[in-house]
Protein backbone atom coordinates (compact mmCIF):
# COMPACT_ATOMS: atom_id res chain seq x y z
CA UNK A 1 0.00 0.00 0.00
CA UNK A 2 1.53 3.27 -0.79
CA UNK A 3 1.66 6.15 1.78
CA UNK A 4 1.15 9.78 0.59
CA UNK A 5 3.09 12.07 1.27
CA UNK A 6 3.38 14.97 3.68
CA UNK A 7 1.79 17.87 1.41
CA UNK A 8 5.56 20.05 2.42
CA UNK A 9 7.43 17.15 0.71
CA UNK A 10 5.64 16.33 -2.13
CA UNK A 11 5.26 20.33 -3.15
CA UNK A 12 8.96 20.51 -2.72
CA UNK A 13 9.21 17.17 -4.57
CA UNK A 14 7.52 18.81 -7.52
CA UNK A 15 9.54 22.49 -7.48
CA UNK A 16 12.55 20.83 -7.68
CA UNK A 17 11.42 18.84 -11.02
CA UNK A 18 10.05 21.66 -12.46
CA UNK A 19 13.42 23.74 -12.03
CA UNK A 20 15.37 20.57 -13.66
CA UNK A 21 12.78 20.17 -15.93
CA UNK A 22 13.23 23.75 -17.24
CA UNK A 23 17.22 23.26 -17.46
CA UNK A 24 17.21 20.79 -19.47
CA UNK A 25 15.37 22.63 -22.37
CA UNK A 26 17.28 22.41 -26.41
CA UNK A 27 19.86 24.73 -26.08
CA UNK A 28 21.23 25.96 -29.93
CA UNK A 29 24.15 24.05 -31.07
CA UNK A 30 26.23 26.37 -31.64
CA UNK A 31 27.59 28.30 -28.50
CA UNK A 32 26.73 32.05 -27.45
CA UNK A 33 30.45 34.22 -28.39
CA UNK A 34 32.27 35.06 -25.46
CA UNK A 35 35.11 37.42 -25.01
CA UNK A 36 38.79 36.01 -24.60
CA UNK A 37 39.44 37.59 -21.21
CA UNK A 38 37.60 40.16 -18.69
CA UNK A 39 40.21 41.78 -16.21
CA UNK A 40 37.45 42.21 -13.55
CA UNK A 41 38.79 44.63 -11.93
CA UNK A 42 37.97 47.01 -14.94
CA UNK A 43 34.75 45.65 -15.40
CA UNK A 44 33.29 46.46 -11.75
CA UNK A 45 31.15 49.62 -11.06
CA UNK A 46 27.98 50.79 -12.47
CA UNK A 47 26.35 49.73 -16.04
CA UNK A 48 23.37 51.44 -17.49
CA UNK A 49 20.63 49.21 -18.98
CA UNK A 50 20.61 50.70 -22.21
CA UNK A 51 18.12 47.58 -23.87
CA UNK A 52 17.29 43.92 -23.04
CA UNK A 53 15.19 40.82 -23.87
CA UNK A 54 13.84 41.24 -20.00
CA UNK A 55 13.63 38.91 -17.40
CA UNK A 56 9.77 39.29 -15.75
CA UNK A 57 11.48 41.17 -13.43
CA UNK A 58 12.46 44.42 -15.38
CA UNK A 59 9.80 44.44 -18.13
CA UNK A 60 8.50 47.88 -16.87
CA UNK A 61 12.25 48.98 -16.05
CA UNK A 62 12.73 52.49 -16.32
CA UNK A 63 16.72 53.91 -15.56
CA UNK A 64 17.41 50.29 -15.25
CA UNK A 65 21.46 50.09 -13.68
CA UNK A 66 23.46 47.09 -13.01
CA UNK A 67 26.51 47.51 -10.55
CA UNK A 68 29.45 45.55 -9.81
CA UNK A 69 31.95 44.64 -7.17
CA UNK A 70 34.80 42.11 -6.58
CA UNK A 71 34.34 40.59 -3.45
CA UNK A 72 37.50 39.15 -1.32
CA UNK A 73 36.29 35.94 -2.10
CA UNK A 74 36.24 36.56 -5.89
CA UNK A 75 32.46 36.38 -5.99
CA UNK A 76 30.66 39.54 -7.86
CA UNK A 77 28.14 41.49 -4.96
CA UNK A 78 25.63 42.90 -7.58
CA UNK A 79 23.27 44.97 -7.23
CA UNK A 80 20.35 45.93 -9.88
CA UNK A 81 18.30 49.02 -9.57
CA UNK A 82 15.90 50.59 -11.66
CA UNK A 83 12.37 52.72 -11.70
CA UNK A 84 9.45 50.38 -12.02
CA UNK A 85 6.77 51.54 -14.83
CA UNK A 86 8.07 54.73 -15.04
CA UNK A 87 10.39 57.57 -14.19
CA UNK A 88 7.74 58.40 -11.61
CA UNK A 89 7.84 54.81 -10.53
CA UNK A 90 8.75 53.33 -7.58
CA UNK A 91 12.74 52.36 -6.96
CA UNK A 92 13.40 48.44 -6.74
CA UNK A 93 16.22 46.90 -5.90
CA UNK A 94 17.80 43.10 -6.06
CA UNK A 95 21.41 41.87 -5.05
CA UNK A 96 21.85 39.10 -6.92
CA UNK A 97 25.24 37.10 -6.66
CA UNK A 98 27.81 36.58 -9.24
CA UNK A 99 30.03 33.52 -9.55
CA UNK A 100 32.73 33.25 -11.91
CA UNK A 101 32.54 30.16 -13.34
CA UNK A 102 35.35 30.52 -16.31
CA UNK A 103 38.74 31.82 -14.83
CA UNK A 104 40.36 31.47 -18.18
CA UNK A 105 38.56 33.97 -19.65
CA UNK A 106 36.34 35.44 -16.48
CA UNK A 107 33.49 35.94 -18.96
CA UNK A 108 31.15 32.86 -17.82
CA UNK A 109 29.58 33.80 -15.02
CA UNK A 110 26.48 32.44 -12.86
CA UNK A 111 24.34 34.79 -11.29
CA UNK A 112 22.51 33.27 -8.44
CA UNK A 113 19.16 35.58 -7.64
CA UNK A 114 17.95 33.14 -4.95
CA UNK A 115 19.34 29.82 -3.52
CA UNK A 116 20.50 27.60 -4.69
CA UNK A 117 19.69 28.26 -8.39
CA UNK A 118 22.08 30.11 -10.59
CA UNK A 119 21.33 31.47 -14.03
CA UNK A 120 23.68 31.17 -17.09
CA UNK A 121 25.56 34.83 -17.52
CA UNK A 122 27.97 35.03 -20.34
CA UNK A 123 30.01 37.91 -21.01
CA UNK A 124 29.74 38.04 -25.27
CA UNK A 125 31.02 41.49 -26.51
CA UNK A 126 32.71 43.87 -24.42
CA UNK A 127 34.03 46.95 -26.03
CA UNK A 128 37.94 47.41 -25.90
CA UNK A 129 37.27 50.82 -23.16
CA UNK A 130 35.18 48.61 -21.06
CA UNK A 131 32.09 51.36 -22.00
CA UNK A 132 29.80 49.06 -23.91
CA UNK A 133 28.79 45.20 -23.23
CA UNK A 134 26.61 42.56 -24.03
CA UNK A 135 25.38 39.75 -22.17
CA UNK A 136 24.13 36.76 -22.88
CA UNK A 137 22.24 33.66 -21.97
CA UNK A 138 23.45 30.09 -23.98
CA UNK A 139 19.22 29.57 -23.71
CA UNK A 140 19.22 32.66 -26.39
CA UNK A 141 16.01 33.65 -23.51
CA UNK A 142 17.57 37.22 -22.03
CA UNK A 143 20.05 39.31 -22.83
CA UNK A 144 21.48 42.78 -21.86
CA UNK A 145 22.97 46.13 -24.14
CA UNK A 146 24.83 47.94 -21.53
CA UNK A 147 26.93 51.17 -21.44
CA UNK A 148 28.90 53.21 -18.51
CA UNK A 149 26.63 56.10 -19.79
CA UNK A 150 22.46 56.35 -19.96
CA UNK A 151 22.86 56.70 -24.07
CA UNK A 152 24.47 55.82 -26.46
CA UNK A 153 25.14 56.50 -30.27
CA UNK A 154 22.25 54.67 -32.67
CA UNK A 155 25.07 53.11 -34.46
CA UNK A 156 26.40 51.66 -31.39
CA UNK A 157 22.77 50.20 -30.15
CA UNK A 158 22.17 48.89 -34.09
CA UNK A 159 25.99 47.24 -34.01
CA UNK A 160 25.17 45.44 -30.59
CA UNK A 161 21.71 44.53 -31.98
CA UNK A 162 23.06 42.91 -35.11
CA UNK A 163 25.62 41.26 -32.80
CA UNK A 164 22.79 39.45 -30.80
CA UNK A 165 20.98 38.14 -34.12
CA UNK A 166 24.17 36.72 -35.28
CA UNK A 167 24.08 34.96 -31.68
CA UNK A 168 20.89 33.27 -32.89
CA UNK A 169 18.96 35.53 -30.48
CA UNK A 170 15.15 36.77 -31.97
CA UNK A 171 16.02 40.43 -31.64
CA UNK A 172 12.11 41.37 -32.40
CA UNK A 173 12.37 40.87 -28.37
CA UNK A 174 14.62 43.76 -27.39
CA UNK A 175 13.01 46.36 -25.32
CA UNK A 176 14.92 49.53 -25.15
CA UNK A 177 15.16 50.56 -21.63
CA UNK A 178 13.84 54.35 -20.95
CA UNK A 179 16.98 56.70 -19.14
CA UNK A 180 16.42 59.89 -18.27
CA UNK A 181 18.89 61.46 -15.49
CA UNK A 182 19.95 64.75 -14.14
Amino acid sequence: MMRMLPMKISTVIIATCTALLAGCQAVPATPVAIVSRVDLSRFMGDWYVIASIPTFIETTAFNAVESYGLDADGSIATTFTFLDNGFDGRQKRYHPRGFVVDRQSNAVWDMQFIWPIKADYRIAWLAEDYSLVVIAREKRDYAWIMARTPVISEQQYQERVTFLAAQGYDITRIRKVPQRWN
